[in-house]
C-alpha cells in the first residue's frame, strides 16, 4: 500500500519500520557521528532525509553490516 504525505509516497511497510538517527548509528557503531554522515553522503549506507535529520532504516543498517563485514 502506498500513502501519500505532503505530496511525497511512501510504502506502507517504509513507514512501519525501525528507524535510527545518524547519532544512533554513531554511538551504536562507537564512531563519530561524521563518519557515519560520510557513509550516507559515499552512498555505502542509505538514508531518508525528514527535514535536515537523516533516518537510517533498520534493513538498511543490518545490509551495511553484511556489506562491510570481513572475510
Amino acid at each position: 500500500m502506498t500513502i501519500l504525505y505532503f505530496g511525497v509516497q511512501y510504502d506502507k511497510d517504509m513507514l512501519e519500520g525501525n528507524f535510527y538517527t545518524a547519532q544512533d548509528l554513531a554511538d551504536k557503531l562507537q564512531v563519530n557521528v561524521m563518519t557515519i554522515y560520510r557513509y550516507i553522503r559515499s552512498g555505502k549506507l542509505k538514508a531518508y532525509k525528514i527535514g535536515k535529520e537523516y533516518r537510517i532504516d533498520d534493513a538498511e543498517f543490518s545490509a551495511f553490516l553484511d556489506a562491510v563485514k570481513t572475510k
